[in-house]
């Protein structure tokens, strides 16, 4: 979380709760997606994703995913890839 905020330019990030997330994004616990949430919020991918050929992300319903290519997906969702994980 503390590189989440780095990247983004806060102080400090935290996750929505729970009762504000379909307010919010639009979507029920489980099913939030990158894609097609009520409004355009910053996105950030960790930069491990990139390289991928393939990823999967939630399709916006819990339980279901969709496989995308990565960059295409970050393209559509204003996306930026950026160092979050240990990984590096």
């Amino acid at each position: 979380m503390k590189q989440a905020a780095r990247v983004s330019h806060n102080k400090s990030v935290e996750l929505v709760h729970v009762k504000d997330l379909l307010g919010i994004t639009g979507y029920l616990r489980g099913g939030c997606s990158p894609v097609g949430m009520k409004k355009s919020f910053p996105t950030y991918f960790d930069a491990t994703m990139e390289p991928q050929e393939f990823v999967y992300v939630s399709a916006g319903l819990r339980g279901m995913q969709m496989k995308v290519n990565p960059k295409d997906l970050a393209s559509v969702v204003n996306a930026e890839f950026v160092v979050l994980t240990m990984d590096h």
